[in-house]
C-alpha cells in the first residue's frame, strides 16, 4: 500500500502535541488501510503514536470475517493482511495496548493477546445509539486498564 504524497504532508496543528498529551488514544472501528492508516502515514505521527505515554486502544471493524459498510475487508487482503480482528491487530502492530472485538470474534481472544495488550470481546455491531454508547464505554474502561486505573 502506498499512500501518495503522504512523505509532503504535515501534521495539522496541535496533532503531534495532543499525542503526546492524551490519556488514550483511541482507534475506531473505520478501515485501518485507508482511514487510519493514511493519518498514520503523514510524517511524525506514527512515530509521535510509537512514543506516547498513554494507551492505545482500538475497535476492530472486522466481525467474523466481514466488514459491516465499507471496503476495509477487500483493502486489508490486498495490503496482505487476513480479514480478521488478527489481520487488523497485525496492521497496527505493537501500537496496540488494548483491543475491543465482536463477541462473533471471541474464538480469537487467547491468539490476541500478548504479554502488555488486552483484548475484550463484546457486541460491537453499533445498530443503535446505545449500543454504540455501550462499545465506547467499554473501549475507554479498557484504556484505563491498560493505564492501570480502576
Amino acid at each position: 500500500m502506498r499512500y501518495i504524497g503522504a512523505e509532503a504532508a504535515r501534521p495539522a496543528p496541535g496533532v503531534l502535541e495532543a499525542i503526546r498529551a492524551a490519556r488514550a488514544i483511541l482507534l475506531p472501528p473505520s478501515n485501518p488501510v485507508v482511514s487510519i492508516g493514511t493519518i498514520m502515514a503523514v510524517p511524525g505521527v506514527r512515530e509521535a503514536l510509537e512514543a506516547r505515554a498513554a494507551p492505545c486502544v482500538a475497535v476492530s471493524p472486522i466481525i467474523g470475517g466481514r466488514t459491516v459498510k465499507g471496503p476495509a475487508d477487500r483493502m486489508l487482503q490486498a495490503a496482505g493482511f487476513q480479514v480478521s480482528p488478527a489481520g487488523v491487530a497485525r496492521f497496527y502492530g505493537d501500537l496496540l495496548d488494548g483491543f475491543v472485538i465482536d463477541d462473533a470474534d471471541a474464538a480469537m481472544v487467547a491468539d490476541l493477546m500478548s504479554s502488555r495488550r488486552r483484548v475484550v470481546a463484546m457486541d460491537t455491531l453499533m445498530t443503535s445509539t446505545a449500543k454504540a454508547v455501550r462499545v465506547a464505554r467499554m473501549t475507554v474502561e479498557l484504556a484505563e486498564a491498560c493505564r492501570g486505573e480502576p
